[in-house]
């Protein structure tokens, strides 16, 4: 056969295939799905080229139709009325259509990082979540809705995955997200409307993973892959779980965004600022939705020496990887942080208390986004340091109620002078602030706080909520 008949034949085929598509919508369209309430949300799909779509909703009268581009392509969006549910969606496009049943308008929640995000409610193999049986037994909740994104990693963006919404029950809770199950649960607990969470996570991710190409232009030092076979280690590889899991979610509409991710960059604290700001903004520009709500959890104490038995320096103390968090925290808009120096485990990256991060994430969402008041929902923060003759006084801010440490020693706090050498701390815990002094440190200067690997914490607000590891110097 001769180029040219190739090229025809190829040709006809194409176009007869393209004239005989079938309607298809992508796995975030399925029955069980759960829709953003009150606002416009995307609708999408591919069949016959240039062709008529109609979408028709149970919940209103209203069609809505769009015309496919020449790959098939077709894009609309439809208004959604307050949380309710169930209903269904029709799309059609004359000789084909499919019907959505029991679909639900709520609040939906994008749930991203790496294995503390990923571990699910049942557990990891020998390492269990505190409570997550009991959890899984009572789990049942037709207003929970849940789908689970199927690691992969690719060189280009996927448009589409392999999976579909479920209702919360034992059957799929145990095999969820745990963080992500204990938020949402509280979220539909006290807010009473149903809750939708899409679990996008993938244990031992960088940040760059998440991060497209044009997102990391500016980052010299991180190499972007070509060809499938530059993709090493899919979790460590940039723009590889972008493209591979978080492209076929971008544009679906969502309510916000938390993240637990940070354990893979410990080593790089001072560049994870820049690159998870860069992130943040990115995701936010992609779906086109403003500053969307982000809430993320700061990375729990761990001895990370095990990973660097060898060449344990410095900067390997992850104390530097929660402080780069605290700080994009008060650099990104619309975010917040869960405090987590009270859940670490010495020997295990993966802390069994997951409803504490879960339900800490859910507290800033219930506040900040939902506007609840009444209740604690951020940890105390150093407000200043105050110099009196041979003692520091720290004091804290967003302490309503006070700090307590719970009628024990606190031992956390180190003291320094001129000489940059720091030294062991008596601290004396008052209403919002500590009074620190030390026998070996007669003209302080500086303070540091649980500002190491792992450390255990030792001060917490009144409500429960603990402070995080600081350090007022630059050293």
């Amino acid at each position: 056969m001769n180029l040219f008949r190739y090229i025809l034949l190829s040709t006809f085929i194409l176009l007869s295939i393209q004239a005989n598509a079938q309607l298809k919508l992508p796995a975030l369209f399925s029955d069980n799905m759960i829709l953003q309430q009150e606002t416009e949300v995307p609708i999408w799909g591919w069949g016959k080229n240039s062709s008529e779509y109609e979408v028709q909703t149970s919940w209103s009268d209203k069609s809505y139709s769009v015309k496919s581009d020449k790959q098939g392509k077709w894009k609309l969006k439809i208004t959604t009325p307050k949380a309710g549910g169930p209903y269904t969606i029709n799309v059609s496009n004359g000789n084909d259509s499919k019907t959505l049943q029991n679909v639900m308008i709520g609040e939906v929640w994008l749930c991203s990082g790496q294995s503390n995000m990923e571990m699910p409610l049942k557990g990891f193999p020998g390492q269990p979540v505190e409570g997550g049986n009991e959890e899984i037994i009572s789990s049942k909740n037709s207003k929970i809705r849940l789908i689970t994104i199927p690691r992969d990693s690719k060189i280009q963006p996927k448009h589409d995955f392999e999976g579909n919404w479920q209702e919360a029950s034992p059957k799929y809770v145990g095999n969820f997200s745990a963080t992500a199950w204990y938020f949402g649960s509280l979220l539909n607990d006290v807010l009473d409307i149903p809750v939708g969470l899409i679990h996008v996570s993938y244990g031992g991710s960088n940040v760059e993973a998440w991060m497209s190409k044009k997102m990391l232009e500016d980052f010299d030092s991180i190499s972007i892959p070509k060809e499938v076979e530059d993709i090493g280690e899919p979790n460590r590889t940039a723009t590889a779980l972008y493209n591979g899991m978080l492209a076929p979610v971008i544009n679906y509409g969502i309510k916000g965004t938390i993240w637990y991710q940070g354990e893979s960059n410990y080593d790089r604290p001072f560049q994870y600022k820049h690159l998870f700001k860069k992130m943040v903004n990115a995701w936010r520009e992609e779906w086109g939705q403003d500053e969307f709500p982000f809430y993320f959890a700061q990375i729990a104490p761990f001895d990370y020496s095990v990973f660097t038995p060898d060449t344990i320096v410095e900067k390997y103390n992850s104390a530097y990887l929660r402080e780069a968090q605290l700080k994009a925290s008060k650099e990104i808009t619309n975010s917040g942080i869960a405090i987590l120096t009270d859940v670490g485990e010495k020997d295990n990256i993966h802390p069994a208390q997951k409803r504490k991060g879960g339900q800490r994430l859910a507290y800033l969402a219930l506040a900040k986004t939902y506007g609840l008041e009444g209740f604690e929902f951020e940890s105390p923060e150093l407000n200043a340091i105050e110099v009196k003759e041979n003692s520091i006084i720290v004091s804290f801010n967003k302490v309503p109620n006070g700090i307590t440490s719970h009628g024990q020693k606190v031992t956390g706090f180190e003291l320094a002078g001129e000489d940059r050498e720091f030294h062991k701390a008596k601290a004396e815990v008052r209403r919002k602030s500590v009074v620190l002094t030390s026998s070996e440190v007669k003209n302080p200067i500086a303070v540091r706080y649980l500002f190491d690997d792992f450390v255990e914490a030792q001060l917490w607000s009144n409500g429960g909520l603990p402070i995080s590891s600081f350090r007022t110097d630059d050293w």
